[in-house]
């Protein structure tokens, strides 16, 4: 088997934002396991609020689609913008609809792990659990650990998650290699 090739997806339009720093660490370790990354975050993903036929034409999201399309797995990270996923990431997710024809629809058979983050620990766990609902919603296979990151403790937010987010990348192998 090639080496599979992981999809990080989500953040924010601040090029150094946590869930953005967050989501390039764990394809980090992805890579430390042999994985072939993409990493699209920020201006990336600011696509037009989705509607039907509207990618026609739209590169960025002719490259997402792509993307996802070859992703093995898939790491889905969002900010918690009052207690929910940000309208950023819910946009983009909105787009994955464009699979619903594809031999494999949606986030079908895919692990997908999931960070959310957030200045306070309410926002971050529903943020969590707004991401696992949609990827639900997407057919994909959201891994037992998910990262509920508290943004506002004081320790480095990518260092102070390294050992889950290491168990959250290795989940997703051992769906993988299955």
């Amino acid at each position: 088997m090639s080496a599979p090739h992981i999809v990080a997806i989500g953040g924010t339009l601040r090029p150094e934002s946590s869930t953005g720093r967050l989501l390039g660490a764990a394809l980090s370790l992805a890579e430390a396991r042999g994985a072939r990354t993409t990493l699209l975050t920020g201006p990336a993903i600011a696509f037009p609020h989705y509607e039907p036929g509207a990618a026609e034409g739209h590169e960025e999201i002719a490259r997402f689609l792509e993307a996802l399309r070859t992703a093995d797995g898939v790491i889905v990270g969002s900010p918690g913008y009052h207690g929910t996923l940000s309208g950023l990431v819910k946009t983009m997710l909105d787009y994955v609809e464009q699979l619903r024809g594809d031999a494999r629809p949606y986030l079908d058979g895919r692990p997908v792990g999931l960070i959310a983050t957030a200045g306070g620990w309410q926002a971050a766990v529903s943020t969590l659990q707004a991401l696992r609902t949609v990827v639900h919603a997407l057919r994909g296979w959201p891994t037992p650990m998910g990262l509920a990151i508290n943004t506002a403790e004081p320790d480095d937010c990518v260092d102070a998650a390294r050992p889950q987010m290491q168990l959250m990348v290795d989940q997703m192998f051992d769906f993988i290699d299955r």
